[in-house]
């Protein structure tokens, strides 16, 4: 069944079409918010969800004619940009867990998966645009067009992040090992 149409039973009170559009998105938001929130745990499942309650709560601001994967990175990214408007100064670096168990569950998004999943799993240290660039063009496969929508700005300012963001992970990695995984 179509997000779309799931929203529409979720809108109804529909608890089966609710645990289907979780299943299918929980764990693409997860790693979401546990890149882009600092790589924790905790604070990563009290906004993936956050994110849900919202939709539960307010079903009906999904406009069925704008994609769903679409409109809920966009609640995510802005529910992001608020917590790092809270964070002052953001200090937090990660020195937690290995995230290789978030990768496992993961399509593969390229022949070069393997790669790609290293790649990732360096972009801690990046800046949180970069960051936030990369996984929605690279991980969740977002085109610059509906990345543009997402942070609403313009798609120039897509690829620039996306060029400066390369550059600051080429500077981490090894370019043999980037070679194209990030093309």
């Amino acid at each position: 069944m179509p997000d779309k149409v799931l929203m529409k039973h979720i809108s109804q009170g529909n608890q089966a079409a609710f645990t289907e559009l979780y299943t299918r998105y929980k764990d693409r938001l997860f790693y979401f918010f546990f890149r882009m929130l600092g790589g924790c745990e905790d604070t990563s499942n009290d906004f993936l969800q956050d994110t849900f309650l919202k939709i539960i709560d307010k079903p009906e601001l999904y406009n069925p004619s704008y994609p769903f994967s679409k409109w809920i990175f966009s609640i995510a990214h802005n529910m992001c940009k608020n917590e790092y408007r809270k964070r002052e100064v953001r200090k937090i670096m990660v020195k937690e867990e290995n995230t290789d168990k978030y990768l496992d569950n993961q399509e593969p998004i390229t022949d070069t998966s393997q790669l790609v999943d290293m790649a990732f799993r360096k972009i801690d240290g990046l800046k949180d645009k970069s960051k936030e660039v990369l996984l929605l063009k690279y991980r969740e496969n977002f085109s610059i067009q509906e990345i543009a929508e997402i942070l609403e700005v313009s798609e120039g300012t897509i690829k620039s992040r996306l060029h400066y963001a390369r550059l600051e992970l080429s500077a981490i990695m090894p370019r043999t090992e980037l070679k194209g995984v990030l093309s």
